[in-house]
């Protein structure tokens, strides 16, 4: 009987605390800052350095570059394809902590639900469209040049 007393109990002190659940499809979340989501791809800013795939742990990123058809032009090669493989990608942000010219940065997206895996196959174009919600500190002007700002 104590038991039942202090279950009932607990239950109508419960019942008058703030709610905690989240009105998720007709509400947005609030995230972090620096929340990893789905990465943003700006193909006019990648100098194919190729680093991004290189660190990447999943090995998901796959970068290829051909050469500049412009002998004037400083960039040597030209972005031919950029595909990212979600189905294994884990979201890691190291791609983009090594980029030099900040053409990948993360968004605050993070709904990649599908009824197929090949849906997971996200190509330049679609990361170059997926432009919405990049996170705070990426959506600051950079100087020219693609370089960071200094924090101080």
């Amino acid at each position: 009987m104590k038991g039942i007393v202090k279950g009932l109990g607990l239950t109508f002190k419960t019942m008058l605390q703030k709610k905690v659940t989240y009105a998720y499809p007709d509400v947005p979340l609030e995230l972090p800052d620096r929340f990893r989501g789905i990465q943003h791809f700006d193909p006019e800013k990648c100098i194919v350095c190729n680093q991004c795939a290189r660190i990447c742990p999943t090995e998901c990123i796959t970068l290829t570059g051909k050469k500049n058809p412009d002998p004037e032009s400083k960039m040597k090669l030209v972005i031919d394809t950029y595909d990212i493989n979600f189905e294994i990608c884990i979201l890691c942000d190291l791609c983009t902590e090594v980029c030099p010219t900040e053409a990948i940065v993360m968004t605050n997206n993070f709904e990649l639900s599908t009824y197929s895996r090949d849906d997971l196959f996200k190509n330049m174009e679609w990361l170059h469209q997926n432009n919405t919600n990049v996170r705070k500190e990426n959506n600051a002007a950079t100087p020219k040049g693609g370089a960071k700002k200094d924090a101080g």
